[in-house]
């Protein structure tokens, strides 16, 4: 079968050789006429020397996005087999297994892909056109690499329809409840896989709340943002004397309730609430805790949302490091991709000098290990946070 070609502008295949996956219209000199939109096709460079091989959709902006640099591979359903099968034995070493992300798109060498494991059930997400061509081929390769109980496509995000594609949810194999529980730690967690937010449940922040147990031992806790309670379940279990959780949503705070009654827990309350109001009453009423955690959604969601974003940002952790005790501590995330750690370390630090604050960094913050960034795609370490003890 004769396979469709793509020619890159002269000098813009240094970015393809420094290991960039992505391709951008304005990058391309000439696309043959038997390049079709989701087909597999080979990337030249301007002396026709071949460089990659990936799929591309000309009514993207990022027109290729490359599945491989060996001129022998195949992309066929070897491929998905190999590629899924190395990613889920890299999670398998790491020691994930009841609950984790499986294939992360681009970090896995399959971009446009995201599948995440919840105990015996699958979720998936496919936001490319390349992609959706070997959807079939993905679910075969799922149920015989991990026999699921049930896998469910979670293809419901706006992207699709830049690509060309309609939005659907459904299970796809066997049966999904619509609850699953997960064990994260020590910590039983119900998840919606088919109403729940992204592919189901935030697994990004899995190691990050394994990591407050030093933190929360016998003191009072505030998550904000907490979303189904992932760190509010784990500070309780823990051992923090009292733990309020904080979200805007009734739905996700009923599920924080859930939790706490799975794991036996009665220091834990809910409290349904706009972030930014909250904090700004809480420090009126000069209100404090051992610890405040802050996990919010994205602020920036593009380039140009950024400086609005910053200042909304530094105002809610300014307000935040207010309420932390002296001695006591404050988890602060972004899962911004534009916001990056350097930005989010500055205002940071801008925060702490307008609140007036000393504050020393006792650990850096990234998204769990089964969110591998590649560091040829700088979008791909999206999460990022700090924990710190106020001193004074």
């Amino acid at each position: 079968m004769e396979r469709g070609q793509i020619c890159l502008r002269k000098g813009e295949e240094r970015d393809i050789l420094a290991g960039s996956v992505w391709i951008f219209e304005n990058e391309i000199d000439w696309i043959d006429d038997i390049c079709k939109d989701g087909s597999i096709v080979d990337i030249l460079d301007s002396r026709m020397h071949f460089l990659a091989r990936g799929y591309c959709n000309r009514h993207s902006k990022i027109t290729v996005r490359i599945l491989t640099r060996d001129p022998a591979e195949e992309i066929d359903a070897a491929f998905f087999r190999r590629r899924i099968e190395a990613a889920w034995n890299f999670r398998q070493k790491l020691g994930f297994s009841n609950a984790c992300r499986v294939v992360f798109g681009e970090s896995d060498g399959l971009p446009g892909l995201t599948v995440d494991k919840f105990g015996e059930y699958l979720s998936f997400q496919i936001v490319t056109l390349g992609m959706e061509y070997w959807k079939q081929t993905i679910i075969h390769v799922l149920v015989d690499l991990l026999s699921p109980s049930g896998i469910y496509e979670r293809n419901d995000v706006p992207v699709r329809i830049k690509e060309g594609l309609s939005l659907k949810t459904g299970c796809v194999y066997g049966t999904v409840p619509e609850l699953v529980q997960i064990q994260e730690h020590d910590a039983k967690m119900w998840v919606n896989i088919p109403a729940g937010q992204k592919t189901g449940h935030f697994l990004d922040q899995q190691e990050n709340r394994g990591r407050i147990a030093p933190y929360v031992k016998g003191g009072s806790v505030l998550d904000l943002c907490s979303h189904t309670g992932g760190f509010a379940i784990h500070a309780g279990l823990y051992g923090a004397c009292s733990v309020e959780a904080v979200d805007v949503s009734a739905e996700a705070l009923h599920m924080v309730q859930e939790n706490a009654r799975l794991n036996h827990l009665t220091n834990i309350e809910t409290t349904c609430a706009n972030v930014f109001d909250l904090v700004k009453e809480y420090t009126h009423r000069q209100r404090q805790y051992d610890m405040v955690i802050c996990d919010p959604p994205a602020f920036a969601k593009s380039k140009n949302a950024l400086s609005s974003a910053y200042r909304g940002y530094k105002e809610l952790n300014l307000r935040c490091l207010k309420l932390v005790k002296t001695g006591g501590y404050f988890l602060t995330c972004s899962c911004s991709q534009f916001m990056t750690p350097d930005l989010f370390w500055k205002m940071l630090r801008e925060a702490a000098a307008d609140a007036r604050r000393s504050v020393r960094l006792l650990e850096t913050l990234i998204q769990s290990r089964d969110h591998p960034a590649t560091l040829s795609a700088e979008q791909s370490l999206y999460l990022k946070g700090y924990l710190v003890q106020v001193t004074e």
